[in-house]
């Protein structure tokens, strides 16, 4: 019998799939590639809401356990994939500049900002009032995580390119069956395509379109990411990570002119140097209203589990969500009431 059969392998995914190995746990995965938002994604942990300046929920709990977590993958997979590096927030006025400081000196906020504006000089960006630092921060190559870990699943006959079909699935007290293999858990991390998904689709998972661009920008030089209407994340070589949009209509995973055009309208406010565009990409992230993930067990058939919703913060919250489930499934350690499906006191379930 196998332990876990998990159907979806992108950042949630992948971070279950790794906490049940590292715990002598036996797994098969699904992967349809339906969904994309992972591999396209910024990639960034950020601990700071910078709209604001206020902290992100238990995001030092999540930065010392998701650091740790990238780097036991790359030691495994043998590949580059935390990349360390400052953002700096683009400051608009003396009252964002005031604003900053008191944020900075909030006893919560301290672990994350730099309390001095900064005033650094980058080729092509006017920035008058400076730069607020966020310590602690950089970003995840999603891209070359998710494809590394296939490739890894795949060399021991554990991923299974296929479609998952929800009908097969039957139930036993001990256990489920899914084509003629037993399962003690099955796990659902679908992303957007839990809709689909006829035990978990009443979950109130919404969809947010993100767009993206890379750009090569000879003359631009950031060794920091820079925050502002857009990011600019470099990536090397010249070239740089632009983004990101956010459509709540649109549900579909294809790049738009509108889209570009915000993005270009966006980076011209920031950016005084030509560029190339090199590729443009879409995808829709997996977002709740109360922005929190969705994550448990079903009422009804308790070998069943999601994990969702991770939205625009995956890469930080998908190690520490994923390691809560485990031990809530393993264990019976309760879940975070921020995180449990449960808060929706108000779902019918079949």
């Amino acid at each position: 019998m196998i332990d876990y059969l998990i159907v979806g392998s992108g950042l949630g995914g992948i971070a279950f799939a790794e906490w049940a190995l590292q715990n002598g746990k036996t797994i098969h995965v699904f992967e349809n590639k339906s969904q994309n938002s992972s591999v396209i994604a910024g990639g960034l942990y950020n601990p700071v809401i910078l709209k604001r300046f206020s902290e992100v929920w238990k995001s030092q709990e999540q930065i010392d356990l998701a650091l740790p977590f990238y780097r036991a993958l790359e030691q495994k997979l043998l590949c580059v994939l935390d990349y360390k590096i400052p953002i700096y927030r683009k400051l608009f006025s003396v009252e964002e500049q005031n604003n900053w400081c008191v944020a900075s000196d909030n006893p919560s906020l301290k672990p994350f900002l730099n309390s001095s504006i900064l005033y650094k000089k980058y080729n092509g960006i006017n920035a008058p009032f400076g730069y607020g630092k966020v310590l602690q921060s950089g970003y995840v190559d999603t891209s070359v995580l998710v494809n590394s870990y296939h490739s890894y699943l795949k060399s021991f006959k554990l991923l299974f390119e296929e479609t998952f079909d929800y009908s097969q699935l039957e139930f036993s007290n001990d256990f489920v069956t899914y084509k003629s293999q037993n399962y003690k858990h099955v796990l659902f991390a679908e992303g957007f395509g839990l809709h689909a998904n006829p035990f978990f689709s009443q979950l109130p998972l919404d969809g947010t379109k993100g767009e993206l661009l890379l750009i090569k920008c000879p003359n631009l030089n950031l060794d920091v990411i820079i925050k502002s209407s857009v990011f600019i994340l470099p990536l090397g070589n010249d070239v740089y990570k632009v983004g990101a949009t956010y459509n709540w209509q649109d549900k579909s995973a294809k790049p738009t002119e509108q889209g570009k055009q915000e993005l270009l309208t966006n980076l011209k406010s920031v950016l005084n140097l030509d560029f190339e565009i090199v590729a443009h990409l879409a995808g829709v992230r997996p977002t709740v209203k109360d922005r929190r993930p969705l994550v448990g067990s079903h009422p009804k058939f308790n070998r069943l589990h999601v994990l969702n919703g991770l939205g625009t913060r995956g890469v930080m919250l998908a190690p520490y969500v994923a390691k809560a489930l485990f031990e809530s499934i393993e264990n019976e350690t309760p879940l975070d009431v921020n995180l449990d499906i449960r808060r929706f006191k108000k779902l019918k379930w079949d």
